[in-house]
């Protein structure tokens, strides 16, 4: 048995996923220590692991905010890994000093994980980077995280993509990049080692992709740690049993399920993406499902007829009933969708979204609306093309596959058990 400490920031997106790991790391028998926020606390204690709460700074997720592309990144990292960085890097020090651990597995946004790696291995334990978001590894064959750019292929994109990757870190987030620098040394003293802010991965002795490569663009030069596990949400979704609303008996297969969803995150707002659906899809021969997001069904707008809606759905019983999969981008979402096989529309302009949606249309699982506020009748006429055109569902079912012959949590444990045997 080994002694593990699991580390996620305190989001649902990021937290779900590295819950479904933990559990499955306590269920092959290994020691789990989770540290996140405090509103976790319940739901760590639940799968069986020790909680472990983030310090000051750190304790509660940051408000989302409607800034696009660079604007976007700059806001995120200071949200996600600047601001919190201090209150993540001393409690998993502490941790780590009061009992020393076998492993570290952190997602991708948890910066004291990045601080950790800069530090010899035999001073730290073997860190385990999980992408829990797109792959936001730099690369000759994508453009920069964040743009929402297809990577393209041709003497024309790559000089693009360098040309990008260059202005990006040197030019548009370097102050983000010297702000990380200052927080590394302030807490442990590891001074910069030249590498860009978002590909501290590399470093880690194991990344581990929460994602099939059917669902991520080619990278030639891609670290050799890097390996693609698939999604996790498959486990994550069994963690609790959410009660059906009273209408679910009507999604009989009658006519098509269309659902839609702003996620637990960017849903302050509902006229971006759900009000302009309702609207949208008010007069068609289809049903429409809403999901709040855990926010109070007043805070909808009015539902026409044909729709019906929840505060919270069970997403693994309701996707095999979906027709289409309406979403702003958010990533375990888009792979609840693919794991079912369920065409996608997706109109995310903000975080990491556009990288997620640009995906969907590479992959030809789906149509990308290139906007976080649609209109109503752009909606209406990807669904109806979504519907009419088998390519999109064949897209899908095609990375629906790939999601169910990957290794998912249990291949991720045999690494890391293989990893642990050899140190």
């Amino acid at each position: 048995m080994s002694s593990v400490i699991v580390c996620s920031g305190p989001h649902d997106g990021h937290v779900s996923p590295m819950l479904g790991v933990a559990r499955q790391l306590i269920d092959r028998g290994h020691r789990v220590r989770f540290l996140t926020g405090p509103g976790y606390e319940k739901a760590v204690k639940a799968i069986g692991a020790e909680f472990l709460p983030l310090g000051p700074g750190a304790e509660e997720p940051p408000k989302s905010t409607d800034a696009t592309g660079l604007q976007a990144i700059r806001h995120g990292m200071r949200a996600l890994v600047i601001d919190p960085a201090r209150g993540q890097y001393l409690p998993l020090a502490a941790a780590i000093e009061a009992e020393p651990a076998d492993a570290v597995l952190a997602e991708i946004s948890f910066m004291a994980a990045a601080i950790l790696v800069r530090q010899p291995l035999g001073t730290r334990p073997p860190v385990i980077a999980c992408g829990i978001l797109p792959l936001t590894l730099s690369s000759r064959d994508c453009a920069p995280f964040g743009l929402g750019l297809m990577p393209g292929s041709g003497p024309l994109s790559r000089f693009r993509n360098r040309a990008l990757n260059w202005f990006v870190a040197n030019v548009a987030l370097k102050d983000t990049q010297r702000q990380v620098d200052e927080r590394m040394r302030a807490l442990a003293g590891v001074e910069p080692d030249g590498s860009f802010f978002l590909d501290w991965m590399r470093s880690a002795e194991l990344f581990a992709q929460f994602t099939v490569e059917e669902f991520e663009y080619p990278r030639s030069d891609a670290p050799d740690n890097l390996r693609f596990f698939g999604p996790m949400s498959r486990h994550a979704a069994s963690a609790s049993v959410t009660p059906k609303p009273d209408w679910w008996g009507e999604l009989d297969g009658s006519r098509p399920v269309v659902y839609v969803t702003q996620g637990t995150v960017s849903n302050a707002d509902f006229t971006a993406l759900v009000g302009p659906t309702l609207e949208g899809l008010a007069d068609e021969d289809v049903t429409v499902v809403v999901s709040t997001g855990r926010r109070p069904l007043s805070a909808l707008p009015p539902l026409p007829a044909n729709a019906r809606a929840a505060e919270f759905l069970p997403d693994a019983e309701l996707l095999p009933k979906v027709s289409v999969y309406i979403t702003n981008g958010g990533y375990g979402g888009l792979h609840y969708a693919m794991e079912n096989g369920v065409p996608i529309v997706v109109a995310g302009d903000t975080e990491d979204k556009p990288e997620g949606a640009a995906r969907v249309a590479w992959a030809g699982v789906g149509i990308n609306l290139r906007t976080g506020r649609p209109k109503p009748d752009a909606i209406r006429d990807a669904v109806r093309k979504v519907l009419s055109d088998g390519r999109y569902r064949a897209g899908s079912q095609r990375i629906g596959a790939a999601i169910a012959a990957s290794p998912g949590v249990d291949g991720l444990i045999d690494e890391m058990e293989a990893m642990l045997r050899k140190a």
